[in-house]
C-alpha cells in the first residue's frame, strides 16, 4: 500500500470509527428525527436565507430530494417557509422553536464529542493544524474540478439518505 492509499484508508477509518461511536447516542437524543432532517436542521440554522437549492447543492442531493426532506421538517413544525421582500419568487427556510430545540440538541452533542476529542487535538501544533488544513483544502479544491469535469450539478447526484 502506497502513502496515498495509506492516508485514504486511515480517512475512511476514522470517519467509520466516528460515525460508529456517535451513532447511539445521536440516535437516543434525536428520535423520530432521520439524519437527513437532522442535517437540513443544522444547514437551516447556520446560514442566512437557506433554500432547495443552497441545501441541494451543500449536501449534493437533488432539489427533489431536498424538497421531500423540508415538506417532512414543516410537516412536523420543526422549520417553517417565509419569502423575502426582495424575490417574492423564492421560498427560504428557517427553524421553529421545535426546530431551534432539534438544532441545539444536535450541537451540543457535536460539543460533547469535541470535548471527549480534545485529548488528541491539544497535542497538536499549530503547524500541524495548518498542513493538514493546507492538504484538505488542495483535495477538496481537486476534487470540485473533478466533479465539474464530469458536469455534474448537485441536483443530478447521489442522494444519499
Amino acid at each position: 500500500m502506497n502513502q496515498q492509499e495509506r492516508i485514504l484508508e486511515e480517512f475512511r477509518a476514522v470517519f467509520n470509527k466516528l460515525v460508529w461511536l456517535n451513532r447511539s447516542e445521536m440516535e437516543e437524543a434525536l428520535k423520530g428525527h432521520k439524519p437527513s432532517e437532522v442535517h437540513a436542521i443544522e444547514y437551516i440554522g447556520k446560514h442566512s436565507d437557506p433554500n432547495v437549492t443552497r441545501l441541494a447543492e451543500a449536501f449534493y442531493m437533488t432539489r427533489g430530494a431536498i424538497s421531500k426532506i423540508t415538506k417532512k421538517l414543516l410537516d412536523k413544525g420543526l422549520i417553517e417557509s417565509y419569502q423575502s421582500p426582495d424575490n417574492k419568487k423564492e421560498i427560504y427556510f428557517k427553524l421553529t422553536a421545535q426546530g431551534r430545540e432539534v438544532f441545539e440538541i444536535h450541537e451540543n452533542l457535536h460539543r460533547s464529542f469535541r470535548e471527549r476529542d480534545d485529548a488528541v487535538f491539544e497535542k497538536i501544533t499549530d503547524e500541524q493544524f495548518e498542513s493538514m488544513s493546507r492538504f484538505l483544502d488542495a483535495y477538496t479544491r481537486h476534487l470540485d474540478t473533478e466533479i465539474h469535469k464530469q458536469g455534474i450539478r448537485p441536483e443530478d447526484g447521489p442522494t444519499p439518505e
